[in-house]
């Protein structure tokens, strides 16, 4: 299959407070979509999400946050150019063709030599997804199921009935928005810890932090968990210089009584810190450091004992391969969130729904915010070509999956009139 047109366009979208972690603060999120043509005049639009403070704070320091998200979407337009009239078997190979070119071109145009791998992943989502939808087209496939390769489906085996839907508790989400998301129905916290400032300031904000919230719903049950208790996903995005300072953190988690609690410690340390984490008592998620399936591979060597999947900011390509090399290593994996747009979310979606299980718990697991987060959510939901199907909106919790979802794979495969019409 040719390429023979490409283009491209965003949106920006404004979040209802300033968005911390990483010991930084993000105000909006650029929404982009890419179109691709090939030579049998079908085309797709695919988006894509962007966040320069999670993909590479160096870069979200050193420009203003416009800046640094306009040269993430040039990184984006640089991927189009790259495959306008190319030839591509699969959206697999063609990602591989044109990503380390894409990083090289990043490397230059924001003056860092080090721009981390997972920056120019998620400025080529928005490709990525195209390219898959078009490579639907041109194949015949109309669901997700049919679109996984065949070296891939026993990584995504399953058709989990319920997802539980994992909000974000971020620096600062107050205690009583907290308590209510418990007495809603969410059970399964992704908290954010490693909060702005020095090493010793940071670690006596996450105890206080989570000893507050320990107090206000750590005596919640839920029949999703195995034992009946409330599990905490914390998630530090590499704030904690090493594992002293993190076990410090365990121990007060220890003396508070909500270290039992604790089901997954995502991303704790630096990428370049490098030392076996199988001894700390947890199960050691790795997220943005697991930027390709070597770097899953090494991390779960080190003692990692969870990856958090993100199609929808590393590219479902190199996802696909994190999740083999996972799988074939047997280490369980769950889906993080980007703060993306409610037709990502179905991205997303459809591969939380086919992992297996982490041990624990009874679902399969979805981190989705943006409902917290972006100022215009229900004007983003109606873009949705499903957007009222029961299956987009999580019920006390958790969401239903049944055969509808399954047969219409959460809507992807659909266009959408609001995104299709940025192209006329």
């Amino acid at each position: 299959m040719k390429i023979i047109k490409t283009n491209s366009n965003f949106e920006r979208e404004p979040l209802v407070r300033p968005f911390g972690f990483k010991g930084g603060y993000m105000h909006e999120s650029w929404q982009t979509a890419a179109y691709l043509q090939n030579d049998s005049s079908q085309h797709s639009i695919g988006l894509g999400t962007q966040s320069v403070l999670w993909s590479d704070a160096a870069v979200f320091s050193s420009y203003s946050e416009s800046g640094g998200n306009a040269l993430m979407y040039t990184m984006l337009e640089h991927g189009l150019q790259l495959v306008k009239n190319k030839e591509f078997n699969s959206p697999i190979d063609l990602l591989d063709k044109i990503w380390p070119q894409v990083l090289t071109y990043g490397k230059a145009i924001t003056r860092n030599p080090h721009l981390r791998e997972t920056f120019a992943l998620n400025a080529l989502v928005a490709l990525d997804n195209a390219a898959w939808l078009l490579y639907a087209k041109e194949k015949g496939i109309s669901n997700f199921d049919g679109l996984i390769p065949a070296e891939f489906k026993p990584a995504l085996a399953h058709h989990h009935r319920k997802i539980a839907s994992i909000p974000l508790m971020s620096y600062a989400i107050p205690i009583d928005e907290i308590k209510r998301a418990v007495r809603a129905g969410y059970f399964f916290m992704k908290i954010k810890i490693g909060s702005p400032g020095d090493s010793d300031k940071m670690l006596e904000w996450d105890k206080a932090r989570i000893e507050a919230i320990h107090k206000a719903i750590g005596s919640a049950e839920t029949p999703y968990t195995k034992n009946g208790r409330l599990p905490y996903y914390f998630d530090a995005n590499g704030r904690y210089p090493n594992k002293e300072t993190l076990q410090r953190f365990l121990d007060h988690c220890k003396k508070i009584g909500a270290f039992d609690q604790i089901a997954i410690v995502e991303e704790p340390f630096p990428e370049d810190y490098e030392e076996n984490v199988d001894d700390l008592g947890v199960r050691i998620a790795a997220d943005e450091s697991a930027h390709t399936e070597k770097d899953a591979l090494k991390r779960i060597q080190m003692g990692y004992g969870a990856i958090a999947l993100k199609a929808i900011a590393k590219t479902l390509s190199m996802t696909l391969k994190i999740a083999k090399v996972a799988y074939e290593n047997n280490t369980p994996c769950f889906c993080a969130d980007l703060t993306v747009n409610p037709i990502l979310v179905e991205w997303n979606k459809n591969v939380a729904a086919r992992l297996a299980p982490i041990p624990g718990m009874e679902t399969g697991l979805l981190e989705t915010n943006g409902h917290q987060n972006y100022r215009n959510w229900e004007t983003m939901r109606s873009y949705h070509p499903f957007a009222q199907a029961k299956w987009t909106k999580a019920q006390k919790g958790v969401f239903d999956l049944d055969a509808d979802y399954y047969e219409k794979s959460g809507g992807v495969f659909e266009a959408s009139e609001h995104y299709e019409k940025m192209f006329e």
